[in-house]
C-alpha cells in the first residue's frame, strides 16, 4: 500500500496559522488531506475547514483522510483562483487562516499516467485538473524550438534551453511524436553535455518542472490568489504559503512585501501610493525544513515557508 504524502512542515504551517479552536481555516490546496488533518486536530468542534483541490483523486483520498472530521470539513473540486467564489458559495466572506502549499503530492509525482515522473513510463499529460485541454504532449511536439527553449528557461531556468528544444525537434523528425514520459527524459538528458549531467539531481528536472508550470499556469494562478486570499481574511487571519521553486517563492515575497508597504505621502494630502499596509509579514525571510525532516521526507527539501498577518486596515484609500 503506498503510503499518504506526508505533510511539509507541519508544525510550523500550525504554528504560523495559530489555528483558533472555533476558527474558519481554508486549505487551498488540500491534496492528499495531509495539513487539513492537522488542522482539523488543533480545532474545536466548532471550527471549520473548507478544503480546494483541482485534482479530484487527490479529493477523495482527502475525503477518506478526513472522515472523522466529516461534520467540520468541506471538500470543493476547484482550484485555488477561485477561493474567494468557493467562499462566498460556502457563505463565508472571512476566515482565520488560509494555507497554500504548492507543491505537487508524492502520489501525483509517483502516477505514471499523469506524466509528472521523471522515472516511471507515462503519457506526457501533467495536468493537475484533467478537465484542462492543454497538456505537455501538445506543448512537446506542437511548439516551436524557440518557444519551448524560451519554456525551458524562463520557467525551468535551464541553462542549456536551446540546445534540449533543438534535440526534440530533431527526435521529432526522426522517430516522430514524443509520448511518454520516460522518452522525453532521456532526449533532455542526451542533449546535456555529458559533464553537466551529475549536477543538481535528474538532468531532465528542470525541463519537467517548466512543462508542469506552463501546463497548469501555475505562476499565473498565485498571481491571481495572492489579493484574493488577503481580502478573503479576517483582521488578525493568518496566510501561510510554502513554494518549491525560487520563481514561485519570489513570487510570495515580492508580494508580501509590496502590501506591507506603509505609506509614505504627507497627512495633509491626497494618498498617490497604495496607502496603509494590508498585512504584516511573520517571516523575515523563508523558513526552510529542519535536517531532520529532510531525512525523514527527502520531497521536502527544497520547501520554502511564508507568512503574513492580516491587518485592520485604516489607511485612507488611493486618491482621498
Amino acid at each position: 500500500m503506498v503510503e499518504l504524502h506526508l505533510p511539509v512542515m507541519e508544525k510550523e504551517v500550525l504554528g504560523y496559522l495559530n489555528c483558533r479552536d472555533e476558527g474558519i481555516y481554508v486549505d487551498a490546496t488540500v491534496g492528499d488531506g495531509g495539513h487539513a488533518e492537522a488542522i482539523c486536530r488543533s480545532l474545536a468542534p466548532g471550527g471549520k475547514l473548507i478544503g480546494l483541490d483541482w485534482d479530484d483523486a487527490a479529493l477523495k483520498r482527502a475525503e477518506e483522510r478526513l472522515s472523522a472530521f466529516s461534520g467540520q470539513v468541506s471538500l470543493v473540486h476547484a482550484d485555488y483562483t477561485r477561493l474567494e467564489e468557493v467562499l462566498k458559495e460556502k457563505g463565508f466572506s472571512r476566515v482565520n487562516g488560509i494555507l497554500i502549499d504548492l507543491g505537487a503530492s508524492t502520489l501525483q509525482l509517483m502516477d505514471a499516467e499523469r506524466g509528472f515522473s521523471l522515472h516511471r513510463e507515462g503519457g506526457l499529460d501533467m495536468r493537475m485538473d484533467r478537465r484542462q485541454t492543454v497538456t505537455a504532449r501538445e506543448i512537446v511536439n506542437n511548439y516551436s524550438v524557440e518557444k519551448l527553449a524560451d519554456i525551458f528557461f524562463r520557467y525551468g531556468e535551464e541553462r542549456w534551453a536551446r540546445r534540449i528544444a533543438a534535440r526534440i525537434k530533431h527526435e521529432k523528425e526522426q522517430t516522430g511524436p514524443i509520448t511518454g514520459s520516460s522518452r522525453l527524459a532521456e532526449i533532455v538528458k542526451e542533449a546535456i553535455p555529458a559533464r553537466y549531467r551529475r549536477r543538481g539531481g535528474h538532468p531532465s528536472r528542470k525541463v519537467f518542472q517548466a512543462l508542469r508550470i506552463v501546463v497548469n499556469r501555475e505562476l499565473d494562478n498565485i498571481a491571481e490568489v495572492l489579493p484574493q486570499a488577503v481580502k478573503c481574511l479576517m483582521p488578525g487571519g493568518r496566510l501561510t504559503l510554502i513554494a518549491y521553486h525560487s520563481l514561485e517563492d519570489r513570487l510570495v515575497k515580492n508580494f508580501f512585501r509590496e502590501w506591507a508597504r506603509r505609506c509614505t505621502c504627507p497627512p495633509d494630502r491626497p494618498c498617490i501610493c497604495k496607502g496603509e499596509a494590508e498585512i504584516t509579514i511573520l517571516t523575515a525571510k523563508a523558513v526552510r525544513p529542519g535536517e531532520d525532516e529532510v531525512n525523514r521526507n527527502p520531497r521536502s527539501r527544497s520547501a520554502r515557508l511564508r507568512a503574513a498577518e492580516r491587518l485592520e486596515t485604516t489607511g485612507r484609500k488611493e486618491g482621498e
